[in-house]
């Protein structure tokens, strides 16, 4: 009688175990085709609770559920509480103030009402050469210096 009743025990901690277990390999999948780590806690709850409760087949239906939600809502609430948002969009390429004060060379004449371009040793913004702009008339191979970033060119004064 004991080996039918552990039987019938170990039959239902299965069956509970897999739905748990189910469960939670449901919310991690819905969480890789999602995203938003918000899913990702609540399937690593359900998963947690499989694994307890495979461990203590004795734990009953209220404990289960009290389990499952105080480690979903606390872990994703630690979380939300600790990751910080970043910017969602990219600066690659973009001129984030570095390239002021730059020095390179003008290798075409540029003036107010002509743009030139101005080569650079070491790469800017992974390019060598640029186009430039001035408000003075600057000579080829005359050193200048970057002054600010207009658009695609760069805005230069002769030194």
């Amino acid at each position: 009688m004991y080996q039918s009743l552990m039987h019938l025990n170990g039959a239902i901690m299965i069956d509970t175990v897999w739905a748990w277990a189910i469960l939670g390999i449901i919310l991690l999948s819905i969480e890789i085709a999602i995203g938003s780590f918000d899913i990702l806690w609540f399937g690593i709850a359900a998963l947690s609770v499989a694994i307890a409760l495979w461990l203590f087949p004795e734990m009953n239906t209220a404990t289960q559920y009290v389990m499952f939600a105080s480690l979903s809502l606390l872990s994703l609430g630690l979380w939300r509480f600790h990751y910080k948002k970043t910017e969602t969009h990219s600066r690659v390429g973009q001129s984030q103030g570095q390239e002021v004060g730059r020095i390179g060379m003008v290798i075409t004449a540029c003036g107010p009402n002509q743009n030139g371009k101005i080569r650079f040793v070491q790469g800017l913004m992974g390019d060598r050469e640029w186009t430039a702009v001035s408000s003075e008339t600057i000579t080829e191979n005359t050193e200048a210096e970057v002054v600010a970033v207009e658009g695609n060119a760069l805005r230069i004064k002769s030194i």
